[in-house]
């Protein structure tokens, strides 16, 4: 099977999508990526990557009840799927393996 790459801002994606759970939609994960790693983003920004996990198969999306803080629209909720949890287990796996082969003399975190 052919791997699927996530790249950076993916990931922060779908690890929103994950934390936030049953308040997983657009706005609230675009808040929450501001509010937790200081990064600016646009909705429009959050809204196509949103969109692109869910075509890759690591995200689906269902209509949720309107809301009057809304206007009445429905809020669209994502869920993480079992193949995006596994993309986030592989990533998490792969990132801590490559970690470990970081020589502890090349970054030392009381310089940083």
């Amino acid at each position: 099977m052919k791997r699927t790459y996530l790249g950076e801002f993916e990931e922060i994606v779908l690890l929103m999508a994950v934390i936030l759970d049953e308040h997983a939609y657009g706005a609230t994960i675009n808040q929450e990526i501001e509010e937790r790693t200081g990064r600016k983003v646009t909705f429009g920004t959050v809204h196509n990557t949103l969109i692109r996990l869910e075509e890759k198969g690591f995200l689906t999306s269902r209509l949720g009840g309107a809301t009057t803080e809304r206007g009445g629209r429905r809020k669209r909720i994502f869920t993480v799927t079992a193949l995006g949890s596994r993309a986030l287990h592989d990533i998490q796996q792969l990132r801590k393996e490559l970690w470990e082969l970081v020589p502890p003399n090349v970054i030392q975190l009381s310089s940083l």
